[in-house]
């Protein structure tokens, strides 16, 4: 199948990426959004995501008119829909955005037109949600147009790297479909691509991101017993990682992000009475921040009027992306528990909110704390050192919930230090 044009809706982590992939490649574009905001940004060369190498990309290619910006779709050979699919009230799957985009692709589609679905969803959104929407347009699935499933599997950060490079699935409709978008993404994709059908795309997406929360649930609850076990989880995991076929993740302060975090509900809601271990890691991860608040509590005491400073706010290392992260949660819980509160998120530094007193910089966050929480393995933070630390600020207890600093260099230079996961000391 030639594509000659495309229209990517939803500009996000995901979509704005991968319009300016496409348009790189030579593919006529038309990004859509319906916040104005990143609209009018984008059309005046302002990129509102943090990500390596992404900024000089799209700029280019909105600069030369082969990637442009819309508040509403517009007829071309081919739409991706790469809409956030959050979740509401009671964990279930808010799939309002995603019926947003596909109903305003009604008018505009055609015969012979391929529409691809990349947002996280519930297995069977694509045959029974998206498939009935868009043949109210008189087409049919399968016949009169190409519907397929095909999930982004890229990791912030290495998001233009990872577009190209890794392996891609497509699920259709029927085989048509599949082959079609085997033809759109052969554009720029040189990983393996792997034809399948659309629930099982779906299902596959699903799994990979509950493997991994359920992975890090484990090691989150062996932190736990850790900590009561007077051990060291940190180097019990090292040494049980020896074994050939053991890979055990890392704890921290709970998972966030808009995949690992919310995926694995679908799955509960969609089968409640057989995802039973899903759901039990899920509780796990979703009750970590207030494990983490009350490690610091038996550490420290009454959190009542203490200045904390929270170093880190996003939901993974050296990413600018806040959505769902537990180290936000931490900041509030804390807040809730009588502490002031301070932050700095070195790539996000306007975040206000729940009273949470946000810093242009780390000087600045840190002056009048007595206690630092290091929530984010930024590289900024791995980096610091303890002795030029304690000339800005007159804290003296430093708190790791994510093994990014040495325990002697904070010693040394006369600071408690407290590891969450860390019974042995």
């Amino acid at each position: 199948m030639a594509i000659r044009s495309l229209c990517v809706l939803g500009l996000g982590y995901i979509g704005l990426p991968t319009a300016g992939m496409f348009a790189t490649h030579g593919v006529k574009v038309i990004g859509v959004d319906t916040n104005p905001e990143i609209v009018k940004g984008l059309n005046n060369g302002k990129v509102h995501i943090f990500e390596s190498g992404l900024r000089d990309l799209v700029q280019k290619v909105l600069k030369t008119g082969i990637l442009e910006v819309r508040h509403k779709p517009e007829t071309a050979d081919a739409f991706i829909i790469a809409v956030p699919t959050p979740f509401k009230e009671g964990k279930k799957a808010d799939l309002d955005f995603v019926i947003s985009a596909v109903e305003s692709i009604v008018p505009h589609l055609g015969k012979g037109n391929l529409v691809i679905l990349e947002s996280t969803s519930p297995p069977r959104t694509t045959v029974d949600i998206v498939a009935p929407i868009l043949e109210k347009s008189g087409l049919k699935a399968g016949v009169d147009f190409h519907l397929a499933y095909s999930p982004e599997r890229v990791l912030p950060g290495q998001i233009l790297k990872e577009l190209v490079e890794n392996a891609r699935i497509i699920g259709g409709v029927d085989q048509p479909s599949s082959e079609a978008g085997r033809d759109l993404y052969n554009i720029f994709v040189k990983g393996e691509i792997i034809l399948t059908d659309a629930t099982t795309a779906e299902m596959v997406k699903l799994m990979e991101n509950t493997y991994r929360d359920i992975n890090i649930a484990a090691a989150n609850e062996f932190a736990r017993l850790a900590d009561r076990f007077h051990v060291d989880i940190w180097e019990a995991i090292s040494l049980a990682n020896r074994h050939p076929r053991v890979k055990i993740l890392n704890p921290g302060p709970g998972v966030g992000g808009h995949c690992i975090s919310v995926d694995p509900w679908f799955f509960v809601e969609a089968a409640p009475d057989i995802a039973r271990i899903i759901r039990t890691a899920r509780e796990v991860n979703d009750s970590q921040p207030a494990y983490v608040v009350d490690f610091i509590r038996r550490k420290i005491g009454s959190l009542t009027g203490k200045r904390i400073t929270a170093l880190g706010l996003a939901y993974k290392a050296d990413v600018d992306d806040l959505r769902e992260s537990p180290a936000i949660e931490v900041a509030r819980l804390l807040k809730k528990a009588g502490a002031q509160v301070s932050a700095y998120e070195p790539y996000k530094t306007s975040y206000s909110s729940d009273g949470i007193l946000s810093s242009l910089n780390i000087n600045e966050s840190i002056a009048n704390a007595e206690i630092l929480v290091l929530l984010v393995s930024h590289k900024q933070f791995n980096a610091l050192v303890p002795g030029e630390v304690a000339k800005i600020t007159e804290a003296r207890i430093a708190i790791d919930t994510v093994h990014g600093w040495e325990r002697p260099d904070w010693e040394n230079a006369g600071f408690k230090f407290y590891r969450s996961g860390d019974g042995k000391n």
